[in-house]
């Protein structure tokens, strides 16, 4: 009986239009709604149950009110009328508290425990269901509360305490398949899927997911199918498999349409109308009647009962005229949802444009990075051979134009990934002085090139250890100070940094950076931060560039929390300007490390596995080993490589990610399977959908970026061999 009870409070979070097979005392009081809403007949339904709850009233039955009265809410409930599901559960309450506990009392708890999810109230949601919980302890000590468990569980996934949420879905999971129904398992498989997802375990929540869905197939439950259907979709394809993704997605628009026809026999806008007006009448007719008894019970109480009477009267004639001009404004909203909806589907145009652009320029740089992977390589690998000087110009040209091809996509993929949210912020501890210095001495040589002085000028107020982005950081000063380096010439780019404010734990710094250089005219100042722009034409022959870098630079310091300003005057120089918010950091703890030999030395004679389908960076890949007496084998797909990292010893494994059939990362993690120590780096043209943390969940080691700089080819290599 104790399991019998759990599945009937199921049932009231699903439609009545489900079959009951399992019957206890609460399910039979209910049943009688049953057939009429079967044939979804909400309507009817409503009004008998109304009915029934006036009648009650006369005869003061306060369980059949209360009954009743739950009857409604839940009708209101499966409607999706919370608010008025609510009203009528707590009248349900009221007329309980007013009888001996039973377990409908319970039932009206834990229904009005839903409303308030549903509403996204989750304070307000929990203190019924701990109501229900204790209730239910005092009506059968032996009834279990795996419900509430549920419930609870989902409102801690929806406050974030994912550890919590999964302390009362596991033991749901593994109850066997006769003690629990299929809706019940089947949530708590999906809710788990879902705190698994946000913890970047994606194979993990794929399993619960398919066997949440495979559970759902036994019910009629379509809600909640079709929302483990898009979480499947959604899971394909941050896992790249797109025609998964689309097979799931496909499933998820049948049933959303299945469940919308179903709707639309359900009572309508109207007939809600409609029906609230009825309701409105009935309560005039019961009190009026109540008005009738009173007159034959006692004459003494006849003039009263008139003007009783004529006070109700008049107040619902006033509630009539209030309730029919709530119906005109209804209406008007209506009219207002209608406009909404056509604005949300412009927004959703838009969006989609947006995207479509950001994706297209991904596929772009990332389909651009194998050839040109195969320019940079073959270049280095001619110039390494020392070639005659009439070689030298040419192979010097084609390195130069390699590399600004190269800066060139790598701006595009970060704009990308900012506007596509995927980049993420990292709160590190990094000493600000040493930064700024490290970033002055890497552009000596570029200040020379236009007899440049470059001046940086640090408050000594600075705390010297922040916690922040350092990397970022990096990005924006070195575009700025590369761009003022570039448009001035014997002159002078001054780098300041201010401490604006100190508040306990936090500062605020002021960032400055001034050139002597050719100005920009005050009417392309604003334009200046778009996307491929640059203060004129002659500017872009003359000076060469992108006009990316500004715009990567605003975005950053958008994504950080600032604001950049810039001000200029032609043929003076420009400045920029931004604050940003720095926690303060402590100096960490000094680390002793033995001094590094050379990489040729830890190179030499190591067997590498290269896994890789291109033919020509097979050819580059394995020169460049070679050139370091390194012994490498080539393999072209996923699943020799499997066989061979199997069967052979190597020191290291060179996978590359997107390989024909069998995924490069998916070949990694099978062969973390059954080798977790050999190194495994990944090589990759990443793109938009790609991120360094991602690849290294599969079990890879390291990743390098296609194309790659040959010395940091080599030093990865050494680092981890």
């Amino acid at each position: 009986m104790k399991w019998i009870f759990i599945y009937f409070l199921f049932l009231s979070t699903v439609l009545y239009s489900q079959k009951v097979e399992k019957i206890d005392s609460i399910a039979y009081y209910s049943d009688t709604n049953f057939p009429v809403v079967a044939d979804n007949n909400y309507k009817k339904a409503l009004q008998q149950s109304q009915d029934l709850v006036f009648k009650a009233q006369i005869i003061n039955d306060y369980n059949k009110q209360a009954s009743e009265s739950y009857n409604v809410g839940k009708l209101y409930y499966s409607l999706n009328k919370y608010n008025d599901a609510i009203v009528w559960l707590l009248k349900s309450t009221a007329f309980y508290s007013k009888t001996e506990l039973n377990s409908k009392h319970v039932a009206s708890y834990y229904m009005l425990g839903l409303c308030y999810i549903a509403q996204k109230n989750y304070n307000r949601a929990t203190i019924y269901f701990d109501k229900g919980r204790s209730m239910l302890a005092k009506v059968d000590t032996n009834q279990t509360s795996i419900l509430f468990n549920l419930q609870k569980g989902r409102i801690f996934a929806a406050q974030n305490q994912l550890d919590n949420a999964l302390a009362l879905f596991n033991p749901i999971i593994v109850l066997p398949h006769d003690a629990i129904s299929d809706d019940i398992k089947a949530e708590a498989l999906y809710q788990t899927g879902i705190i698994e997802q946000k913890k970047k375990r994606i194979l993990l929540a794929t399993n619960y997911f398919k066997k949440a869905l495979d559970l759902n197939s036994n019910t009629e439950n379509f809600e909640q199918r079709s929302k483990i259907l898009l979480a499947l979709s959604t899971t394909y394809e941050n896992m790249l498999d797109k025609r998964t993704a689309y097979s799931y997605l496909k499933q998820y628009l049948n049933v959303k349409e299945r469940i919308s026809l179903r709707n639309n026999i359900r009572l309508g806008i109207d007939d809600y109308a409609k029906f609230k007006e009825s309701e409105l009448v009935s309560e005039i007719k019961k009190t009026n009647k109540q008005i009738v008894e009173q007159e034959k019970t006692s004459k003494f109480s006849k003039l009263i009962s008139i003007f009783a009477l004529a006070i109700i009267s008049i107040l619902s004639l006033l509630s009539l005229s209030l309730y029919k001009n709530n119906k005109i404004r209804n209406q008007s909203n209506l009219l207002l949802q209608e406009k909404n909806i056509e604005l949300e589907i412009a927004k959703n145009k838009a969006e989609k444009a947006s995207k479509a652009r950001a994706e297209f320029l991904s596929t772009v740089s990332h389909e651009l990075r194998t050839p040109l992977n195969a320019i940079n390589g073959i270049a280095h690998l001619l110039l390494e051979e020392n070639p005659r000087k009439s070689q030298m110009e040419y192979l010097s040209s084609l390195k130069y134009s390699g590399d600004y091809l190269t800066k060139f996509i790598n701006e595009i993929l970060e704009i990308n990934k900012i506007e596509s949210h995927s980049s993420q912020i990292e709160e590190l501890n990094f000493n600000l002085k040493k930064l700024l210095c490290d970033i002055k001495n890497s552009l000596k040589e570029l200040a020379l090139t236009n007899n440049n002085t470059l001046i940086l000028e640090v408050d000594a107020d600075i705390p010297e250890y922040l916690i922040g982005d350092p990397t970022k950081l990096s990005q924006i000063i070195l575009n700025l100070i590369n761009n003022a380096l570039k448009f001035s010439k014997d002159g002078e780019v001054t780098v300041i940094v201010k401490l604006k404010d100190k508040i306990d734990d936090k500062t605020k710094l002021y960032f400055e950076i001034t050139d002597t250089g050719i100005g920009i005219p005050e009417d392309k100042l604003e334009s200046v931060f778009e996307s491929f722009s640059q203060a004129s034409t002659e500017v872009n022959r003359k000076y060469g560039g992108t006009g990316l870098g500004l715009t990567i630079v605003k975005k950053l310091i958008k994504l950080l929390g600032g604001k950049i300003r810039v001000r200029s005057v032609v043929n003076q120089g420009t400045t920029f300007t931004f604050n940003l918010e720095f926690q303060i950091g402590e100096k960490p703890l000094e680390i002793l490390t033995s001094q590094k030999n050379g990489y040729e030395s830890k190179l030499k004679n190591k067997k590498i596995l290269v896994v890789e389908d291109n033919k020509i960076n097979q050819m580059i890949t394995k020169r460049m080993l070679l050139n370091k007496q390194i012994i490498c084998e080539i393999i072209d797909n996923g699943e020799d490589a499997i066989l061979s990292a199997k069967n052979n010893k190597f020191d290291m494994i060179l996978m590359d990610v997107h390989l024909p059939g069998m995924n490069g990362t998916i070949a990694a993690e099978m062969i973390r399977n059954f080798d977790k120590v050999t190194p495994i780096i990944a090589l990759t043209a990443i793109s938009l959908h790609e991120n360094r943390e991602m690849l290294l969940s599969f079990g890879m080691n390291e990743v390098i970026t296609k194309p790659f700089i040959p010395e940091e080819f080599y030093n990865i290599i050494a680092e981890h061999i």
